[in-house]
């Protein structure tokens, strides 16, 4: 299977503008994550798909590979579907790498990648033991099987009668096989989605299903959503890169 990898990037972000750009430990965000996508296994290959001429060049001119997409294409899913279609080469499916997780470990796009030999969307999580309040971390609740049921900002389960019952943190990297990601693409918004601003709530909601994994990976991942963020996430890659 040939699975392309994707790290969707827009500038004009309205909690963080210029985000992928930001500076860690003497380099911008997105190639931070560029690097850490390029480790993985499973990929054939790995692109920045993006709205913004800096953020193309900055990819570019490092060495790397960036493809410019419709800035009015409404989520990073979209943007996925587009640059494959752009990428021009025979691909069986594309890993969706957020641009805002430096700390990505390489292993989650593989195992991503693993659950797609066997599904057409898929998807990691990992226990949560701390700020269960925290909208910008996204909660996920799966089946027996291995589907996620449910994924919200809120606290899911309530935990009324089992307080040691688990509660995960959805990663935020997606598995699509190429046919499943051109379906996505075409299906209409959804209510929950649109409250939770959720994007994978409209799979659900579609009935359609997602393949969840516990993650393997120890690495600590930290989604940069607010410019504290960045400065607890520069700080362990300093700490990192000097010990």
């Amino acid at each position: 299977m040939k699975i392309l990898g994707i790290i969707p990037a827009r500038y004009a972000s309205s909690r963080f503008p210029g985000k992928p750009l930001a500076d860690i430990c003497g380099k911008p965000m997105i190639l931070r994550v560029y690097e850490r996508a390029m480790k993985s296994k499973s990929l054939c290959d790995v692109i920045v798909a993006t709205d913004d001429v800096r953020i193309f060049e900055c990819v570019e001119n490092y060495g790397g590979r960036a493809v410019m997409t419709d800035s009015s294409l409404p989520n990073g899913t979209a943007r996925c579907e587009q640059a494959a279609g752009i990428y021009g080469k025979n691909i069986d499916a594309v890993i969706n790498i957020q641009g805002d997780e430096p700390l990505l470990d390489p292993l989650m796009i593989d195992e991503t990648a693993g659950l797609l030999q066997s599904c057409e969307c898929s998807t990691l999580c990992r226990e949560l033991d701390y700020d269960f309040s925290n909208p910008n971390i996204v909660k996920v609740v799966m089946s027996q099987d291995g589907h996620a049921l449910y994924f919200s900002r809120s606290l899911i389960p309530y935990r009324r009668n089992n307080t040691s019952l688990p509660i995960y943190q959805h990663i935020g990297i997606y598995g699509y096989s190429l046919d499943f990601l051109k379906k996505y693409v075409t299906l209409k918004s959804t209510p929950l989605s649109d409250a939770e601003s959720l994007e994978q709530l409209k799979i659900l909601e579609h009935g359609y299903k997602i393949s969840i994994k516990i993650t393997d990976s120890i690495n600590e991942s930290i989604g940069v959503d607010t410019p504290e963020d960045l400065k607890r996430v520069s700080e362990i890659i300093c700490r990192n890169s000097n010990g």
